[in-house]
């Protein structure tokens, strides 16, 4: 997102997306913790009560934010897989647009690590998302991009349909907690370069895990 302060993006009528685009600055700069709905009305230019028509209470702001960040992430996603090209079928195709996710995962969380934790924050203090909430251009969300990858995955054999359950939660999770170890674990001081070998050996477990 350009750093372009919230206020200047602010027009009439518009009170909500731009309350929101306050709270993602918040959120950048120190999580979802920093997103607070009196703060994200100072930097529009409203007066407080005016923001409570559209967030009555800070859960909501923290939830759209979140949304926005989730997003994010899907739409990175999303790049990554077109990187690779939709129309190969191949097994070794299915298995390089699976990898793409995990790594726009890991990028998301290590560039934008404010953004991360706040999309995140969602399934602990309100609810997971559910479809079309959090989604990129293809309307999808990061979990279901992440299905769909898998099922196109089984479609091209590199994976067992006897397999196919719960191979989600797993792919999701270890990628989750290499994410969490750059970013708060023993590995926050990792160079980039070991940091890369990692989520590239961590990939490879995966691929391996996953082969029929």
């Amino acid at each position: 997102m350009p750093d372009v302060p919230a206020k200047a993006r602010y027009h009439h009528g518009n009170l909500r997306a731009a309350l929101i685009d306050a709270g993602v600055e918040l959120a950048q700069a120190g999580g979802p913790d920093a997103v607070v709905v009196r703060e994200a009305s100072r930097r529009v230019g409203v007066s407080h009560n005016a923001a409570y028509r559209h967030f009555p209470d800070r859960d909501t702001l923290v939830r759209a934010v979140a949304e926005r960040s989730m997003g994010e992430l899907a739409g990175l996603m999303e790049h990554l897989i077109d990187d690779v090209g939709r129309e190969d079928t191949s097994v070794t195709a299915a298995n390089l647009r699976l990898r793409a996710t995990g790594v726009a995962y890991v990028r998301f969380a290590l560039s934008e690590p404010g953004l991360f934790r706040t999309a995140f924050a969602v399934a602990r203090q309100l609810q997971h998302f559910g479809p079309g909430e959090g989604t990129g251009e293809s309307g999808l969300n990061p979990y279901e991009l992440l299905n769909r990858q898998l099922d196109e995955l089984v479609l091209a054999g590199g994976l067992s349909p006897e397999r196919r359950p719960y191979a989600d939660t797993t792919a999701w999770s270890a990628v989750h907690g290499l994410s969490m170890l750059f970013l708060e674990g023993p590995l926050r001081e990792l160079p980039d370069a070991e940091r890369q070998a990692a989520l590239e050996s961590l990939l490879d477990t995966i691929e391996r895990g996953l082969a029929p």
